[in-house]
């Protein structure tokens, strides 16, 4: 392990990782101020990975980015709740707070690697950048080597001459990992991190956080539209509906008995080898606007299911087994 031995001993009491608790955000556009998130709330344990789930627009990337607040303000205001790192409110962290946690305790890899990375400069000066920023004392050549081979990239002594575009896709996003990776966090948060890859080097990528993770035991948010990948790395799923939480699980009961509408119309949707259907079973229309949204029920406009009831009066998240929540009064009623 890159580093040497890595201290993964956690003070007793001290499960949960990250609490995200009644989060409202808003984004300013002139004079008036849209809701993006509306009373989000979730946490997450140590060495445990969560996959937050939901269409494009759902307020998945902007939960991540509210986590070190790295949304820009303005445009974005936290108008509400609290966000818990360790156990501190980063939203009453000064800015040089801030930095003491940005990367260090929660680090981040972005959706496309061929934009997040510099393309001017080479693959082992970008990880030797990030090493000097969070570990000085390990901002060398050996250590980038130990790192860009500890997430499986051949010839490692090779590559880190290589500029980014020089690398292959799946390449460039162990290169992302070995970046977020250098400071040792706590909380790694990957916004679809296998987007525009081919679904062997999905597979590989998978497997890597996989084993990342019990070798780290470091905790894990993974944002993704994609349900087929849940069942393969997640402890536990959230999903996510034009701002609101609407079903939270853990991921073999939410995957073996979804109780929303809307996920059980995402698992319909995901492809299924073997599975003998002419065309894919798509969700109509599609998710409101920020600062549009329905009466009643936000799904509704949407959902099979729907009733009279759903457009007048908003369902709350209810607890509806042992760690399970979910938002419709009409969960348990047959699709």
């Amino acid at each position: 392990m890159p580093g040497g031995a890595l201290k993964t001993e956690r003070q007793a009491g001290d499960s949960r990782v990250l609490e995200i608790e009644d989060l409202r955000i808003e984004f300013e556009t002139g004079a008036q101020a849209v809701p993006v998130l509306d009373g989000v709330s979730l946490d997450i344990g140590s060495g445990e990975t969560v996959c937050l789930v939901g269409e494009s627009g759902s307020g998945k990337t902007v939960t991540a980015l509210a986590i070190a607040r790295l949304l820009p303000c303005p445009p974005a205001r936290y108008a509400g709740g609290r966000i818990l790192v360790n156990g501190r409110d980063v939203l009453r962290m000064s800015a040089r707070e801030l930095r003491t946690i940005r990367g260090r305790v929660v680090s981040y890899v972005f959706q496309d690697p061929a934009v997040a990375l510099n393309p001017v400069l080479r693959a082992g000066a970008q990880v030797r950048e990030t090493l000097a920023l969070h570990r000085p004392e390990a901002a060398h050549n050996d250590e980038v080597i130990s790192l860009l081979r500890w997430v499986g990239i051949p010839a490692p002594e090779l590559r880190i001459r290589d500029y980014p575009h020089q690398l292959s896709g799946g390449m460039q996003q162990r290169l992302m990992l070995a970046m977020a990776l250098a400071s040792h966090p706590r909380l790694l948060v990957a916004d679809e991190p296998t987007t525009a890859l081919d679904v062997t080097i999905q597979a590989q990528i998978l497997e890597l956080l996989r084993a990342l993770r019990r070798q780290l035991n470091m905790s894990v948010l993974l944002i993704t539209h994609n349900l087929g990948l849940v069942g393969e790395i997640a402890d536990r799923v959230v999903v996510l509906y034009a701002g609101q939480i609407i079903e939270e699980a853990p991921a073999r009961e939410l995957l073996s008995r979804p109780r929303h509408p809307y996920t059980r119309a995402l698992m319909k949707s995901v492809p299924e080898l073997g599975r003998d259907a002419p065309r894919l079973d798509a969700i109509p229309g599609s998710v409101p606007r920020l600062g549009d949204w329905p009466a009643g029920c936000r799904f509704h406009p949407r959902c099979p299911m729907a009733r009279p009831d759903c457009s007048r009066e908003a369902p709350a998240l209810a607890s509806v087994a042992p760690h399970q929540r979910v938002r419709c009064r009409f969960w348990d009623h047959a699709p």
